[in-house]
């Protein structure tokens, strides 16, 4: 199989998407990842453009990637001046990469307006610049910025850039979509006319038009061997091509071979969304949470009626699915809502025993789930409160503790800070106890309360972390009643994450039942599995 190489430029492109920013910490263990995941290229950064960035380079010099090759980006040198004398050619000397990424001006607006020189100039800088690197021995990639604005324009300038570059000793040619304007039919139309030429092509494509990853494969599939690109497809703008969909469409649909482990692919993904502090898109294609998941009954009923017809690769027992999940670590979610029939519960019971759809116990849970969500529960983004729905089903649940009181106050004072008092008591393990905490918000002393009447017991409490919470006012335009609020909040112990749910009038006591539901569920299904 033809081998098309990854260029990952997370940690340069991709910190320029909003919302993004990594300490460097956060780069050095990314970029550790990407490389034992098997990206080819790592881009780190641009090394003159702080300490951050510069010490990046220096630390990876000190402790060299494994497999991947480090590069360092900037741009050709200045007009007018010698490229063995130019701050920015120097500087990427000076990091002492493996690879240097050189960025030239590729449409002559851009040349004239913003450089302020000549077109010939221009071609000068690019050949000055690309032929010092190679001197020194650095694998050379060359991007060219604004190049499909520029072919549109003049496409003879544009072949003589890629012509200059290529006799000046560049190992890539990546023409880049700066703008992020260009359609797949005109990538089509130009890479098709670049066929022939023996040059090594990459590709550089943003997402304005939503067609970044259709654009790099479309380049792949007319002759492309490099593709650049970002975990998650952040970047600027609307963000970069994204690797996570490219790797896996180039490997299983295009039969392109990749470097990339496809099986740590969702790992990967949801690495670098926790180290950007940013919430993983449920929906991103292949890594994403719902990109395996089913909602309707019918879906389901198909997935399980055709389980003998899996095969290796493909889940054309699905039928529901275009591949195996597992391929790029993902997994098959089977969700509960009022969309679902027997058969999804049937499905989801198959984790605690052998059930079909007319087994009573499904007829019960479908009943009562349908109940639940009529009050407002909503399972399909809070599985552990319905695993605690399924073993009252079952008649396997036990209560973590019998509840005799909670009391919270909250006060204001003067100009101070308002703050909450909080008391519980409850009895757990035949001991009543109990739990008292201070601080502003009431969940959040809830919640310490809570820990603190359970502690003696259930020493585990202290281990558990909530990371999100949520709240969705369900009847705000019914203004007889008082509204009805849900609550969401997620948890994890480190190893784990789980979500559960609570419905009330009182945001209190809708958020009580999604706490008590949290610490049942780790200690019911987590913990005594271990």
């Amino acid at each position: 199989m033809d081998k098309v190489f990854l260029f990952d430029t997370t940690l340069r492109d991709g910190m320029q998407g909003t919302g993004i920013n990594y300490t460097l910490k956060d780069k050095i263990e990314i970029a550790r990842r990407l490389d034992e995941t098997g990206l080819d290229y790592i881009e780190g950064g641009f090394p003159l453009a702080n300490d951050k960035e510069a010490e990046f380079f220096r630390v990876l010099r000190r402790e060299p990637l494994s497999r991947a090759r480090l590069a360092a980006f900037g741009s050709t040198r200045k007009p007018g001046n010698k490229a063995q004398s130019d701050a920015h050619i120097q500087a990427l000397l000076a990091a002492e990469t493996p690879v240097v990424v050189i960025v030239g001006k590729a449409w002559q607006l851009h040349v004239e307006t913003v450089l302020a020189t000549t077109a010939q100039e221009n071609l000068a800088m690019i050949d000055d610049s690309i032929r010092t690197l190679k001197k020194e021995g650095r694998e050379v990639i060359f991007d060219l910025e604004h190049f499909f604005d520029g072919w549109k324009v003049h496409p003879e300038y544009s072949r003589s850039i890629l012509k200059t570059a290529h006799d000046a000793g560049a190992d890539w040619l990546v023409p880049c979509d700066t703008n992020g304007g260009t359609l797949v039919s005109e990538v089509d139309s130009v890479y098709k006319a670049l066929a022939g030429t023996g040059w090594h092509l990459g590709a550089h494509f943003h997402n304005d038009l939503g067609v970044g990853v259709a654009n790099s494969l479309c380049a792949v599939e007319n002759g492309a061997r490099q593709v650049q690109g970002t975990i998650n497809g952040w970047g600027e703008r609307c963000g970069n091509a994204n690797l996570c969909s490219i790797a896996p469409s180039l490997s299983l649909k295009m039969s392109f071979s990749v470097g990339l482990d496809l099986g740590r692919l969702t790992e990967l993904s949801r690495y670098v969304s926790e180290k950007a502090n940013m919430i993983p898109d449920r929906r991103q294609p292949f890594v994403g949470e719902a990109a395996f998941s089913h909602k309707a009954g019918q879906h389901a009923d198909v997935i399980q009626k055709a389980q003998d017809l899996q095969v290796p690769g493909f889940t054309r027992g699905g039928m529901m699915e275009h591949m195996d999940p597992s391929l790029v670590g993902n997994t098959r979610r089977i969700l509960l809502s009022e969309l679902a029939g027997k058969s999804t519960v049937a499905m989801k019971l198959g984790k605690f025993g052998t059930y079909d759809k007319n087994s009573k116990e499904v007829s019960e849970l479908t009943r009562l789930l349908k109940e639940k969500e009529s009050a407002g529960y909503e399972y399909e983004a809070a599985e552990a409160s319905f695993e605690l729905l399924v073993l009252k089903v079952l008649g396997r649940y036990e209560r973590l503790f019998e509840l005799d009181n909670y009391h919270l106050e909250s006060y204001k004072t003067w100009d101070r800070d308002s703050q909450t008092v909080g008391r519980i008591f409850l009895t757990a393990q035949g001991k009543r106890s109990m739990g008292a905490s201070v601080g502003v918000g009431p969940v959040g002393v809830l919640d310490k309360a809570l820990r603190n009447a359970l502690e003696a017991s259930f020493p585990f409490v202290n281990s558990l972390t909530l990371t999100d919470f949520s709240v969705r006012v369900l009847n705000a335009d019914q203004e007889a009643s008082d509204s009805r609020v849900r609550v969401f909040i997620s948890w994890t112990d480190g190893i784990t994450t789980w979500d559960t749910v609570g419905v009330h009038e009182n945001i209190i006591e809708a958020s009580w039942q999604a706490l008590v539901d949290s610490f049942e569920y780790y200690w019911l299904v987590i913990f005594q599995a271990r």
